[in-house]
């Protein structure tokens, strides 16, 4: 009575180290440009080169501009962590997927695009996001700088066997709605803390209906409900999507692979520690209202009252997110006057997204008083929206189509919200100052945050 995770890690001990920890073998380690140079350089430091380089791959994306026609020196802070990537990658033997080279894009949008990612595999990333990965049904999740180093020099970490739970999500999905509204309305139930110290499996009706790119959402935010890692059961949706991919295997060893992936499944009398069942049927498109992915409404809402919570501290809580967003209490979430939008990030900036997007805005213009950037999430996704016209979809409605990368997402290139400024964003936090220093963040769907774009305000894509 097996969990899908008790198989993925119980075939990676090396060694139990007793009291619930152990050392893990890691199948698969990505690095980018914000915390791959330290790990690479406290490598090399030491003397050492990585246990498997054949397993190692690095691409540029948090820190380097995707302005249009970009080079890695378009925004000098982020271009000394590029150049620091390249050279430190060249110096290890490192794979490094480079700005205008086949597989560069944000790192966990090429990293299963690549066939880099595969069912039952141990992946890491030195960015909490790496949990996306899980989609595809490996055990997925970032780590720190010293774990980095450590699983570069031995390919392996010393971990500590995670709760487990499992958020069946069953029913269908109404129209308008997408596998972003559903995450953001179950992070709202359930809370930013409900899978804290825990592993998470999605599974239900609704999940196993979902395209492999929608699950990717799904497991990216994973981490947002407190969880490291998420993780769906790998199913014939998930073979088709790796099959022809250029690092997953081919002909008689792809059918092997596939062979052995379809025993990865959670057994029908496992256990889990949490096991929540939410039906999706009733979901509508979401947005959110304050400063953590749990503030999030239904379109149709309006903002809480700090006066109706009996709880002190959550009432200055809700309070301080009102007074920083700019919002009323009890305020209906739609109708708030935009300034920014966003269509990007590693939530949501794969093909389906802007496809879901520019059937929005095709035939309209952005509005006048906004704002309004696509930045796909690799070199792969531009060049394969840029062949379907999605581009000039874009373009001809005011949108600025830009080079991949993270972007406005994490503003650690020079791309960011001003303050005071109200963004729709589809990124996958709106912390304080996430994406610029008193910057206003509204997470929403790509279509949603078209229907922004168009109408200036928050709105509901329903009526588009």
């Amino acid at each position: 009575m097996a969990t899908l995770f008790d198989k993925i890690w119980d075939a990676h001990v090396v060694h139990d180290l007793g009291d619930d920890w152990a050392l893990l073998h890691i199948d698969r380690q990505l690095l980018h440009d914000l915390s791959g140079p330290h790990s690479l350089q406290a490598l090399l430091d030491r003397g050492l080169k990585p246990a498997d380089v054949d397993l190692v791959f690095a691409t540029a994306d948090h820190a380097v501009s995707s302005a249009p026609g970009r080079t890695g020196m378009t925004y000098p802070p982020g271009g000394r962590l590029w150049t620091a990537l390249k050279g430190l990658a060249a110096d290890a033997g490192v794979r490094l997927f480079d700005l205008g080279e086949d597989g560069q894009g944000i790192v966990h949008v090429m990293g299963p695009e690549l066939g880099l990612v595969l069912p039952g595999l141990t992946l890491i990333c030195g960015d909490s996001h790496t949990c996306t990965n899980g989609a595809l049904g490996a055990l997925a999740f970032g780590v720190g700088s010293t774990e980095g180093v450590h699983a570069l020099a031995t390919s392996t970490l010393r971990l500590r066997r995670p709760k487990q739970m499992r958020v069946k999500l069953e029913g269908r999905l109404g129209r308008g709605v997408t596998a972003k509204d559903v995450i953001l309305q179950t992070i709202g139930i359930l809370g930013t803390a409900a899978g804290t110290e825990h592993a998470i499996e999605f599974a239900g009706s609704a999940v196993e209906a979902m395209s492999i790119e929608a699950r990717l959402t799904l497991c990216n935010l994973s981490v947002e409900l407190g969880a490291r890692s998420g993780i769906v059961a790998p199913d014939e949706t998930t073979f088709a999507y790796i099959e022809g991919r250029p690092f997953a295997p081919r002909g008689a060893e792809f059918e092997r692979a596939v062979d052995h992936w379809r025993r990865l499944y959670s057994d029908a009398d496992a256990r889990f520690d949490q096991d929540v069942a939410l039906d999706v049927s009733d979901f509508g498109p979401t947005v959110t209202w304050g400063v953590s992915p749990e503030h999030a409404l239904p379109i149709e809402g309006r903002t809480p009252d700090p006066e109706s919570t009996p709880d002190p501290g959550q009432r200055g809580a809700i309070q301080a997110a009102l007074d920083y967003m700019g919002l009323q209490p009890g305020q209906p979430i739609a109708g708030a006057k935009v300034d920014r939008v966003f269509i990007g990030s590693c939530a949501n900036s794969r093909i389906s997204d802007l496809r879901e997007a520019a059937a929005i805005a095709k035939g309209h213009k952005v509005a006048a008083t906004v704002t309004a950037w696509v930045v796909p999430g690799s070199l792969a996704v531009k060049r394969q929206a840029e062949a379907e016209g999605l581009d000039e979809v874009f373009r001809s409605a005011g949108f600025e189509w830009r080079e991949p990368g993270c972007s406005m997402c994490v503003a650690a290139n020079g791309e960011q919200v001003a303050p005071g400024a109200r963004a729709v964003s589809t990124s996958n936090r709106n912390f304080v100052g996430r994406q610029g220093p008193g910057a206003r963040t509204h997470l929403a769907s790509p279509a949603m945050a078209a229907a922004a774009a168009i109408t200036g305000e928050i709105f509901d894509v329903r009526r588009l």
